[in-house]
């Protein structure tokens, strides 16, 4: 049997799923794993120190791999030893989201100027199979709109606030001490790595250009145990949703922020950390991929999968080639909408005077401002005769609803804008 030479940059929780996973597949040969710290205690049964390294160019300009395969996250020096690793003729597999989302296209191009193949299934959506099915199979739709729970952490978070009726701060810290947050939780509750992963999605889906900085990105934090009580009343559920869609004019909308998902939707169904990913295309309708986002063995999953799949390429002796649909990176040109002149409805939650009219005046304002109010509830009169009002707009454009937020800020009888959420039906 012919073996594959493979070489891994990182062994954190990934790279030790990935080294568990080859153990079933002696085709596969590790040559050598790069890791910041060789002192580091690894959750791995007999592991060979003598093909561990702490200078992972030693690893990507090695003769003998074949395939290098990194799991070690971050942009730098993520990004040189896998340009590295390209120029020495090496393929790639990685799950590395926010390094596609940033450098991706100069690595594609690098790749297809010197013949070689990229995989990153488990860049998005952990053990989830999205973008091969995206790439391949799905390659003769014409993809319109991407709506995705890409974030575990969060809609992990989501779900403990509305069952057990806890606050944000105390869930997170929670989700912390139960491993689901990291210490540092920036990069999950703030939304970014939805963001990384719906910019290398839309790409995929549009074949276009996409600049990760025109994302609009809004996270969870702002979030109450209030506003999922409310939302519940009302029949949704609020996400963490990643949206992207495109126009026939190539203007593209994409974005990540919190939504109130009607509960008739199947995202409001996704719970704790899975995620999914809807698709709507021509012709194939509407498709969902529902599964583990994360974890140390649904994303070794997808990275050994790429792993057997280059494989096979390598040891194909026609070389035909069958991984080109993989190597198209997006060549049309989009106009990224900013999200003031997106339409969408919305929830506010106003604390308001109990002032006679109080209602009336909201719904001036917001006619004065182009806005249709569809529904308007108001919860109890607090002991300083402040009510809580909340308001489900019809489509608005969001410049408008903003001018309408400052106007209510300015009147007398509004006491604050407690929350402004997006409405997802």
């Amino acid at each position: 049997m012919k073996r594959v030479n493979i070489g891994i940059i990182g062994l954190g929780t990934v790279g030790c799923g990935v080294v568990k996973t080859l153990k079933a597949f002696p085709e596969i040969n590790i040559v050598q794993i790069a890791v910041r710290n060789k002192n580091k205690k690894r959750n791995l049964d007999s592991l060979d120190e003598s093909i561990i390294t702490d200078n992972a160019y030693d690893v990507v300009n090695n003769p003998e791999i074949d395939i290098i395969v990194e799991v070690a996250g971050g942009v730098e020096p993520t990004f040189d030893l896998l340009k590295t690793a390209l120029k020495s003729d090496k393929h790639i597999v990685t799950a590395n989201k926010e390094l596609l989302a940033k450098h991706g296209d100069e690595l594609f191009q690098l790749a297809n100027d010197r013949n070689l193949i990229i995989l990153y299934e488990a860049a998005i959506a952990g053990g989830i199979p999205i973008i091969m099915p995206l790439k391949m199979t799905l390659c003769a739709n014409k993809i319109s709109r991407i709506e995705g729970i890409l974030n575990g952490t969060t809609n992990y978070i989501l779900t403990k606030m509305k069952e057990n009726n806890e606050s944000y701060d105390d869930v997170l810290k929670e989700a912390q001490e139960l491993g689901y947050a990291e210490t540092d939780p920036t990069n999950d509750v703030m939304g970014y790595d939805a963001a990384y992963k719906i910019c290398t999605l839309a790409k995929i889906a549009f074949n276009s250009q996409i600049d990760i900085n025109k994302i609009y990105t809004e996270g969870i934090t702002k979030i109450t145990d209030e506003d999922i009580s409310f939302a519940n009343e009302l029949g949704y559920t609020i996400k963490l949703v990643a949206q992207a869609s495109v126009n026939e004019k190539s203007e593209a909308d994409i974005r990540v922020h919190p939504v109130l998902v009607s509960n008739d939707n199947v995202l409001a169904k996704i719970s704790n950390a899975t995620n999914a990913v809807k698709l709507c295309g021509t012709p194939v309708g509407e498709v969902c991929f529902i599964g583990p986002g994360a974890g140390e063995m649904p994303t070794a999953s997808s990275v050994v999968g790429d792993i057997l799949i280059l494989a096979s390429e390598i040891k194909n002796a026609n070389n035909s080639k069958s991984l080109s649909l993989m190597m198209k990176t997006g060549n049309k040109n989009v106009t990224q909408v900013d999200i003031s002149n997106t339409i969408n409805e919305y929830y506010i939650l106003i604390f308001a005077k109990n002032n006679k009219g109080v209602i009336g005046t909201i719904g001036k304002i917001c006619g004065d401002n182009n806005i249709s109010i569809q529904t308007v509830m108001q919860r109890g009169i607090e002991n300083d005769n402040m009510a809580k009002i909340v308001v489900i707009t019809s489509k608005s454009q969001e410049l408008d609803v903003k001018n309408a937020i400052c106007d209510l800020k300015n009147n007398e009888s509004i006491c604050e804008i407690k929350s402004l959420i997006r409405v997802l039906n």
